[in-house]
């Protein structure tokens, strides 16, 4: 009964332990968080309304070479603010890895890991704490900006004539949860490399390397992780609006199109997302795997 009393009590504590000795890149991911929240309500808002009438007045103008008056800056300023916003979104798979294999490796390299685990945790209690808290941290502050980024980009499609398809590689991953996955991978990659390496800088490089190269194959699969359809002869020449080509050819000298309509988007989204978390999972599972390598019995 004591002994399951301790292990309650040391749970708490060793999350508290943890907010602590990370309380900066907390502050600095709720500051990105709240950054690009603000960011994203004013594309949705201002910058797109403003953007629009100024593609209203455009397509207004008469012929050329006439002249013409429309607010060209409110179109540049909202492809360049939603370009910002966008980019930064997907650099947060990367962000975490980075922080992620630092972190680790850090704590193994300065001796704090173990200094814990003689204390008041055991290192499977250790890891599953540290790797629970930040997935939490990183799931829920990605989560809402993913779904404020696609609130914006669909305020701007078919309003504004330079907003991006859907299909784009930044803005597809921007606007729904593969990102999320794809943040979770590079948390679970970021800490693997942590204990495997043991050391800061190595752990931090390899975290974004192994992260880089999951989003890179991940973005190669995802066009046939649903089956597309396909478009011959005349046809192929008048694909739908937002159609997004995945290979194109001949077959007895009659052209042919294979692509994905703007309803496969969902589809898309959700089998690689499926399959991030897949790969999120077995990243998981080598962490705990490397520390039960690290510590041997202790591990439990």
């Amino acid at each position: 009964m004591t002994t399951i009393a301790l292990t309650a009590s040391a749970r708490p504590r060793l999350t508290r332990w943890l907010l602590r000795l990370h309380r900066p890149a907390l502050y600095v991911w709720a500051g990105l968080v709240l950054a690009a929240t603000v960011l994203l309500l004013l594309l949705h808002g201002p910058m797109t309304d403003a953007a629009a009438e100024a593609w209203h007045q455009y397509h207004s103008c008469p012929e050329w070479p006439k002249r013409c008056e429309y607010d060209q800056n409110a179109i540049l300023r909202y492809k360049d603010w939603y370009n910002y916003a966008t980019l930064t979104l997907a650099a947060v798979p990367l962000l975490t890895a980075g922080w992620a294999g630092g972190a680790f490796g850090k704590e193994l390299e300065s001796g704090t890991a173990r200094l814990a685990w003689t204390q008041s945790s055991t290192p499977v209690r250790w890891l599953t704490v540290r790797l629970a808290i930040p997935a939490a941290a990183v799931a829920g502050g990605t989560g809402l900006l993913v779904w404020l980024h696609h609130l914006a980009w669909a305020a701007g499609n078919h309003r504004i004539d330079t907003a991006k398809q859907w299909y784009d590689v930044w803005t597809f991953h921007a606007n729904g949860p593969t990102l999320v996955a794809l943040a979770l991978c590079g948390l679970a990659a970021g800490a693997l490399t942590g204990l495997l390496s043991r050391r800061t800088l190595p752990a931090l490089g390899l975290g974004l390397l192994l992260t880089g190269a999951i989003w890179a194959v991940a973005q190669l699969v995802m066009p046939h992780l649903w089956a597309t359809k396909t478009s011959t002869g005349k046809a192929f020449f008048a694909l739908p609006n937002s159609s997004w080509t995945v290979r194109t050819g001949k077959h007895a000298d009659v052209p042919y199109g294979d692509y994905h309509p703007a309803s496969h988007y969902w589809p898309l989204q959700l089998t690689t997302t499926a399959l991030l978390l897949a790969v999120a999972a077995l990243l998981t599972l080598g962490c705990f795997l490397a520390l039960r390598r690290l510590t041997g019995k202790t591990a439990a």
